[in-house]
């Protein structure tokens, strides 16, 4: 595991919210994509920057921008708030 990435911990409260649904093409593993947009949105850089390590950037995008759409990464950030107020 890299410095930023989801711990298995952080990513046991996740994986749960992702949607499952597949187009009949194997999909990038979920957690190699997260991994992608979090580093995008942490250094700031644009999507065609990120590392290949984290899948194509067109893959990272989308899914990016079709689990905005579906609410999946306000249902992180909930979660996420639900988590850290039940260890406090």
């Amino acid at each position: 595991m890299r410095r930023h990435e989801l711990s298995d911990e952080e990513w046991a409260v996740i994986e749960p919210l992702l949607p499952n649904n597949s187009r009949g093409i194997k999909r990038v593993v979920d957690r190699r994509v997260i991994h992608g947009i979090l580093w995008r949105f942490r250094t700031g850089s644009s999507w065609r920057d990120v590392p290949e390590r984290y899948g194509p950037r067109t893959t990272l995008y989308n899914r990016f921008s079709r689990w905005r759409k579906a609410g999946v990464w306000d249902a992180f950030l909930m979660r996420f708030q639900s988590v850290t107020m039940e260890t406090s």
